[in-house]
């Protein structure tokens, strides 16, 4: 949204079954400017699915439930709720808030309301958390598969001064994720491209991979276990994570028919549902 202007909102509740669905049929809203959002109701109950926008409202399939939102600063709004926070070794700060950066922490700057992905939530959290315990001697190859805003690519350059690669299927997440490797710093390491999971040649071409990170949604992170384990070797990890923890069972289960054990976890909560991050390693 601009500055200061009138906006709506539109929410439904789906069941969770049927979730995953609704949010892939909305893909399409973030390529004209909306922004679409779901959190769970109660654990192991129905989602809340809710669309901002401002201006003509867009066709919506099923029951929606449509609301006017005050006139507002919105981008100011979103700026004001986002405060630096540390993460693992790292300091997640918006450009709007540079001072007071603890020295020992690697700052990340990322700004609320671009491209997903400013840290605050448990599955980008759980990532970061991962990443601050890995052995660098054991990731020298690494890709960020989903990049978003490219926090967790950036996460990882800073960390291990070394170059990593980053694709997403959105081309305007990977511009966001490109101007915010220039603001970091670390431009000189990240190079990002749009891919469908690691199709693109300039993904595909380095594998096999030490470490590959995704952070994205289970559903998809299933149907990239094949593709995955393709682009490993044994040793190799992979950082999972924008799953909740009752999917975990079934996420494990189908890596490990693609070669891959369980080596840790981590579970954090946002919104009252709580996510798992996981690292598996290729046997």
């Amino acid at each position: 949204m601009s500055a200061k202007t009138m906006g709506w909102t539109a929410w439904r509740i789906v069941p969770a079954a049927e979730r995953l669905a609704e949010e892939q049929a909305l893909e399409h809203l973030a390529e004209d400017g909306f922004v679409v959002t779901s959190r769970e109701v109660s654990r192991d109950g129905p989602w809340r699915i809710e669309i901002f926008g401002e201006g003509d409202r867009p066709a919506l399939h099923g029951d929606w439930t449509w609301e006017e939102l005050p006139e507002k600063d919105w981008v100011a709004e979103n700026q004001r709720s986002f405060r630096p926070f540390q993460v693992g070794r790292f300091w997640v700060h918006p450009s709007h808030v540079g001072d007071g950066i603890p020295p020992d922490l690697i700052a990340l700057r990322i700004d609320a309301g671009m491209a997903f992905g400013t840290g605050t939530h448990a599955t980008t959290r759980g990532c970061l958390e991962m990443l601050s315990a890995l052995d660098p001697a054991e990731t020298k190859n690494t890709v960020d598969v989903g990049c978003g805003t490219g926090i967790l690519a950036m996460a990882a350059a800073k960390l291990w001064q070394r170059p990593i690669l980053g694709g997403d299927n959105d081309p305007q997440a990977v511009d966001v994720a490109v101007e915010n490797a220039e603001l970091n710093g670390v431009a000189k390491f990240c190079r990002f491209h749009t891919s469908i999971g690691l199709r693109a040649p300039e993904l595909s071409g380095p594998a096999p991979y030490d470490l590959i990170i995704a952070n994205i949604l289970a559903g998809p992170l299933m149907d990239l276990a094949e593709e995955f384990a393709a682009a490993t070797r044994p040793g190799s990890r992979v950082l999972l994570s924008g799953l909740l923890v009752e999917q975990a069972g079934l996420m494990l289960s189908t890596y490990k028919r693609h070669g891959f054990d369980f080596e840790r976890r981590i579970d954090l909560e946002t919104g009252g549902a709580w996510w798992r991050t996981l690292v598996l390693r290729r046997n």
